[in-house]
């Protein structure tokens, strides 16, 4: 099942034909715990069209964005040679290997864009590229109500001048997106699920990849976990899991570019930037 934010409300869908409404805000959904059984039921009256494109919502309520890093050995890679000549190149290799995990808080919901909307490049940054990451939504009390496509925009290299600098190369204005849909199902992904990234530069391809769930070294219930720790999340939260995608050095986002990012079974994520 997935679940789309849209101007007429949340609507459900089994098969992206046949469409129902529900009735309820998003927060009130994210924090029913019968929150599956009750799309289910919705199914089974499911009458609407789909939804036009330029009606759908990034999927969040008031849940707050959380991401996690250096999650993905190509992640660990571009983060320590970025990072290098500040003297952290080691401090990644130590997470990338390390039992707890790296978390930062990423976005409250007013500065997450959805599908179609624009992300930005910081007008200080030089070196930006978007991260491709499977995120999770969490209900209130940590456990996985489903998936959804992340864009984590970074700027390399504020980040790579000072590993202190990570929440200003993360946490700006139109650094976040999410979207299209939340694929709700609570079991984890199967390994062999692709992530992949496409940009087009006037129209033409200017970097394409791929890569896969198996991949990812942490395990998503772990996240959640140590993320719920010391912290609550009365609505529930969304947590970025890394990215195994990136860019090569030479490579930086331009105003105009298009950012795709596809996750089998979940959708496709498109934002244009600004």
């Amino acid at each position: 099942m997935k679940l789309y934010n849209t101007t007429q409300g949340p609507l459900v869908t089994q098969d992206e034909n046949r469409f129902a409404a529900l009735d309820a805000t998003w927060d009130e959904l994210i924090t029913d715990a019968s929150l599956h059984d009750r799309a289910q039921k919705a199914l089974a009256q499911a009458t609407l069209p789909a939804p036009a494109p330029d009606s759908l919502r990034a999927p969040i309520g008031t849940q707050e964005v959380w991401a996690a890093g250096v999650t993905y050995y190509r992640s660990r890679n571009a983060r320590m040679e970025e990072s290098k000549d500040a003297g952290g190149g080691t401090f990644y290799d130590r997470v990338y290997t390390a039992e707890r995990p790296e978390l930062f808080f990423k976005s409250t919901p007013r500065r997450v864009v959805g599908p179609g909307q624009k992300v930005r490049i910081r007008r200080d940054a030089i070196w930006s590229v978007p991260e491709p990451e499977l995120t999770l939504l969490l209900s209130p009390r940590g456990d996985i109500l489903g998936y959804t496509c992340g864009n984590d925009m970074s700027s390399r290299d504020i980040e790579g001048e000072n590993p202190l600098y990570l929440p200003q190369a993360k946490v700006y204005e139109g650094a976040c997106a999410l979207g299209p849909c939340v694929f709700l199902r609570s079991e984890r992904l199967p390994s062999a699920t692709t992530i992949g990234l496409s940009i087009t530069r006037s129209g033409e391809p200017a970097f394409a990849a791929q890569t896969t769930l198996a991949e990812l070294k942490r395990n998503p219930v772990d996240l959640a976990g140590y993320l719920f720790r010391e912290l609550s999340f009365p609505t529930g939260a969304f947590l970025m899991t890394g990215t195994g995608i990136v860019p090569p050095d030479d490579f930086s986002l331009r105003a105009g570019d298009l950012i795709s990012i596809t996750i089998a079974g979940i959708g496709t994520l498109t934002n244009p930037v600004a």
